[in-house]
């Protein structure tokens, strides 16, 4: 067990970056399950109650720190951070544990989706959605995703 904790540590990044519209740790739109697997290890679990098979790449075992996958026919439709894993950032320096008050002085006002217990704020191009995940007033974590996908993860 020891081998696969080190496994994920060593390949999940510790401070993931999100490229909106384009990756999000590393990720892309559209890589294969081996693909995503060769950047982030092979310590991870799959979600047994899903529609779409769903990969979790957790820090700790049984801790819901880290990053996950959606995939459909093989290929990734959405990449997302799991809890609100610290140094996670966006290209422009946003940072998960950041104030919401950042996210518009980064991109502006954008659209908010309530999702239960956080909101989430996006930005859409015709390929992506991009959220940005905030909890209380604080920047939650990020979420990259085909337009088709459901925002609220």
């Amino acid at each position: 067990m020891l081998i696969s904790v080190l496994a994920v540590a060593v390949t999940l990044p510790p401070q993931g970056v999100l490229v909106p519209g384009r990756t999000l740790g590393g990720v892309r739109l559209g890589d294969d399950r081996a693909t995503v697997v060769a950047r982030w290890g092979r310590a991870y679990g799959t979600c047994r109650g899903c529609a779409a098979p769903t990969l979790y790449f957790n820090y700790r075992p049984y801790e819901a720190s880290g990053a996950g996958v959606t995939l459909w026919r093989g290929r990734v439709v959405a990449v997302f951070t799991l809890w609100a894993p610290p140094g996670w950032r966006t290209t422009r320096g946003l940072l998960v544990g950041d104030s919401e008050t950042r996210v518009t002085a980064f991109y502006g006002p954008l659209p908010r989706t309530p999702c239960g217990s956080y909101d989430a704020l996006t930005l859409r191009t015709r390929r992506a959605v991009t959220a940005i995940y905030v909890r209380s007033g604080i920047v939650w974590g990020f979420s990259l995703m085909r337009p088709s996908e459901r925002v609220c993860r």
